[in-house]
């Protein structure tokens, strides 16, 4: 007869106050959250990027990685070329959508989406992108905290379709 490996083993013969071998995997439908704080630095999209795909990976969520790459690349780039100080991201779960919210210390929300001056514009895109690729998205300024005053975060839905 088989049994299945329990994540509990006693401490010792005299002691039967159990601890944590390894513990189970969060079940895919329960939710969890990540989060990533990253110093105002170029590396900083791609630390973000790199840690979404493993985290989505992690959890079987790969079909949403490369929507919510493109729309984190956006966000943090603009955090990282904008805002001063540090940034950071959270990946939030409650199945079957995925939350992915960028906060700065910019005070400037982002103005609504107008076409760039011309085809070979360097900027003036993110917007039309967050419109076109993610499911909801918003924004909200945030007051006083630990880094200090102003900042905002601008957060993305993604739904996971079955």
């Amino acid at each position: 007869m088989r049994t299945e490996p329990t994540p509990y083993a006693p401490r010792a013969p005299y002691d039967d106050t159990p601890y944590v071998l390894h513990p189970v995997p969060i079940p895919f439908a329960d939710p969890w959250c990540y989060e990533l704080v990253f110093p105002r630095d170029p590396r900083g999209p791609r630390i973000a990027r790199t840690t979404l795909r493993a985290v989505l990976g992690a959890h079987e969520l790969a079909e949403l990685s490369y929507r919510a790459e493109l729309l984190t690349s956006e966000l943090t780039t603009n955090s990282v070329r904008y805002a001063q100080g540090p940034a950071g991201v959270r990946l939030q779960w409650r199945h079957p959508v995925l939350r992915i919210s960028v906060w700065d210390l910019s005070p400037d929300l982002p103005k609504p989406y107008a076409p760039p001056a011309g085809p070979d514009a360097e900027a003036g895109r993110g917007m039309a992108i967050l419109e076109l690729v993610a499911d909801r998205w918003g924004g909200c300024a945030i007051g006083e905290g630990e880094l200090g005053s102003g900042g905002k975060t601008i957060w993305f839905e993604l739904a996971l379709t079955t």
